[in-house]
């Protein structure tokens, strides 16, 4: 069941009982009754997921998975139409007891560039901000981290989440359905992630303060974004969407991307990788039927969105939190 009940539980029981009543006001508003019409329709569908017996999950590899103990094609067939009840399937792979779930992102291609890049996650308290259907998390634990939290308000990819750890069942990667301005937890964190969320927000600098505020001193932040190409110092906000994405505010060019990082107390920041995003990694499939990038690229010349914007190219800097 999706209640903040259930869910600040299950965080205390990975050994952070003292988060459950800062954060109980901001879960149990997320979860309250008629705040979205499909709560109740997907709270039936996860009581009446098949029970399924399993091995240990792979976090390591590119397609988290985990198998069934005992195998059942009529159970996999099951499973595999429920979960497709629970689309789009916006990040993974993964591989659910014989059941294989093809997102539209290729998550696995950016986390094989983002992970050599950062600082080792074992041992490290790990806050993954706009986690989607906790596919990094999963990664993250894999490689070592003692736990992650994961936020992301949209209660859909908390149901696909909760619907994975079915049958994942790795307690110490959890996802609560918050933005980042509901947590009010300082310094809490030895690594931050921001990946694909500053260009969704208004004023990304209050963003990117807000991930100081719950770093520790020192702690690190990956940040990952779309940028402008250019040396300028500039940011630019299209009008109307941005490769057919709606609430894209601002983007900019890499130094300004820089001096933002320096505004908001962080030190250092080096980039890490720079990637144009190719119809590889972002496209339709049986798991997410909407249009994809394909489709928000200028057909006569893709290195154009279709509203005459440069294609999608995506940053990743590394810094540090100044005390």
């Amino acid at each position: 069941m999706l209640t903040s009940g259930v869910l600040l539980a299950e965080l205390a029981a990975a050994g952070f009982p003292h988060w459950r009543t800062p954060l109980q006001p901001a879960v149990a508003a997320r979860l309250r009754e008629g705040v979205h019409g499909q709560l109740a329709t997907w709270n039936d569908l996860l009581l009446k997921l098949p029970r399924i017996e399993t091995g240990r999950p792979v976090l390591d590899e590119p397609v988290v998975r985990v198998a069934a103990a005992a195998g059942d094609s009529r159970i996999g067939a099951a499973l595999c139409e429920q979960l497709l009840e629970l689309s789009p399937w916006r990040k993974g792979p993964f591989h659910l007891c014989g059941v294989d779930i093809d997102s539209e992102w290729r998550s696995d291609l950016k986390w094989s560039r983002v992970a050599p890049t950062i600082s080792p996650l074992e041992g490290r308290l790990v806050l993954d901000v706009g986690c989607g259907n906790g596919y990094y998390g999963l990664r993250m634990r894999g490689q070592g981290a003692d736990f992650v939290l994961g936020i992301d308000p949209t209660l859909l990819y908390l149901v696909q989440f909760r619907a994975l750890q079915c049958y994942i069942r790795e307690p110490a990667v959890q996802v609560l359905p918050l933005r980042l301005s509901d947590l009010p937890l300082q310094s809490a964190f030895d690594t931050a992630f921001s990946m694909g969320v500053l260009y969704h927000q208004r004023d990304p600098l209050q963003h990117l303060q807000e991930l100081h505020t719950v770093l520790r001193p020192g702690g690190e932040l990956v940040l990952e974004t779309l940028i402008l190409p250019g040396d300028e110092v500039r940011a630019s906000t299209p009008p109307g969407r941005y490769a057919r994405m709606r609430n894209v505010w601002l983007l900019p060019t890499l130094p300004r991307l820089v001096g933002w990082l320096r505004e908001s107390g962080f030190s250092d920041p080096r980039v890490a990788d720079l990637s144009i995003t190719s119809t590889d990694e972002q496209r339709p499939t049986d798991w997410m039927r909407f249009e994809s990038l394909q489709q928000a690229l200028d057909p006569e010349n893709p290195d154009l969105t279709v509203e005459g914007w440069p294609r999608p190219r995506r940053a990743v800097l590394v810094s540090r939190a100044i005390a």
